[in-house]
């Protein structure tokens, strides 16, 4: 789901404008093009665009506020105001083009009480979408490198829909129906650009399907961008199935590659911040990067929370919390003294609000 909005925009009107370019003599439209960058940059509402154009703009807009802002809302007020106007936006995309499928998606994603009825909608509605995206895709003939992009990009709304879906099955504790998705998805797109393998990693462990998640890396080597199992999802689960058969070598092991592989990583596993799913698609985080590594543990709360709770935490979570304190390297110490402090506060706050719910609160409860 790493699809990044704004630059999707940017692909959509550099194609619309190398269209107007046709016919010409090739160095004349290599200097227009030249210059498309900047415009882009400097006037994007001057270049060549349809509404389906202008819609998108409003859904990569929509996207910025509740995707990229949202997480870092300081207050209720703030959080409720970025809520209101990625939905006004939203709103605005379907009025210019009521067949944009990502708007619909991301409106529904709110619209929809509960994740079980999130998914019902989208289960619902995945055929139609495939259908009409893979219509759009084949009314373009494959015959130039722009063609084979403009054929991607008429897929993608299809792809987030079921990398979406995938998301909410393994959330709903539908895992098996996420690996049907998945399969699906691959069909459509044998690269894999919308990542949903990271999301069938989690639910293989769910699965506790050590071998099925050793068969999807092996399955998935020759896609353009694997890493081999060495990404953060994968080695995620891998750790979540060694800690579930009780070998705490393996899982102190692969804790390990992960506290190596990604910066400041040791901290992240002892916060375990859980993010708002992104509602255009997973956040386009640099691979290797402590973002992903974020985005990855915020997918992976399933299997953090699995289990009798404590703190906050299911045991899984709780081990990997204390190990990584433990395994974090001497100058990574002040930043895991911070993120405990950090979670002591939360775990306070939490105890708190629990209690002001209650009877003795009076704020809730059977008379």
């Amino acid at each position: 789901m790493a699809y990044d909005p704004r630059r999707e925009d940017y692909l959509r009107l550099g194609l619309r404008f190398a269209h107007t370019l046709d016919g010409e003599a090739p160095d004349v439209a290599a200097r227009a093009f030249a210059g498309f960058g900047r415009t882009f940059a400097r006037s994007r509402d001057s270049l060549p665009q349809t509404d389906a154009d202008r819609a998108f703009r409003l859904v990569a807009d929509a996207a910025e506020q509740i995707d990229y802002h949202l997480p870092f809302a300081t207050d209720d007020d703030e959080a409720r105001e970025l809520i209101d106007r990625g939905h006004a936006l939203l709103s605005e995309a379907l009025s210019l083009d009521p067949d944009s499928i990502d708007a619909r998606r991301m409106l529904a994603s709110a619209e929809q009480a509960g994740f079980d009825k999130f998914y019902s909608y989208l289960d619902a509605g995945a055929d139609e979408v495939v259908a009409h995206c893979a219509a759009d895709r084949d009314a373009i003939a494959p015959d130039t490198e722009r063609a084979l992009l403009e054929r991607d990009i008429a897929m993608r709304p299809a792809l987030r829909w079921l990398a979406t879906m995938a998301s909410s099955a393994v959330v709903c504790g539908r895992n098996r129906e996420a690996l049907r998705i998945w399969a699906r998805a691959l069909a459509l797109d044998p690269a894999d650009r919308a990542d949903i393998r990271y999301t069938a990693a989690i639910a293989l462990a769910k699965l506790e399907d050590a071998q099925g998640l050793e068969q999807l890396v092996e399955d998935t080597r020759a896609l353009p961008d694997s890493r081999n199992g060495a990404d953060a999802w994968t080695i995620l689960a891998r750790c979540a199935l060694a800690h579930k058969r009780r070998d705490h070598d393996e899982a102190r092991v692969q804790l390990g590659l992960l506290i190596s592989a990604y910066p400041h990583a040791a901290a992240a596993l002892v916060r375990q911040r859980e993010l708002p799913d992104g509602v255009f698609a997973r956040y386009p985080a640099a691979p290797y990067s402590e973002d992903e590594l974020i985005v990855a543990l915020s997918e992976s709360t399933v299997l953090l929370l699995e289990g009798r709770e404590h703190e906050g935490r299911g045991p899984f979570g709780l081990w990997v919390a204390n190990t990584a304190a433990d395994l974090a390297p001497s100058w990574e110490a002040s930043e895991i003294a911070e993120a405990k402090r950090q979670v002591a506060d939360l775990v306070a706050q939490r105890a708190a609000w629990e209690r002001g719910r209650g009877p003795a609160g009076g704020q809730g409860g059977d008379a």
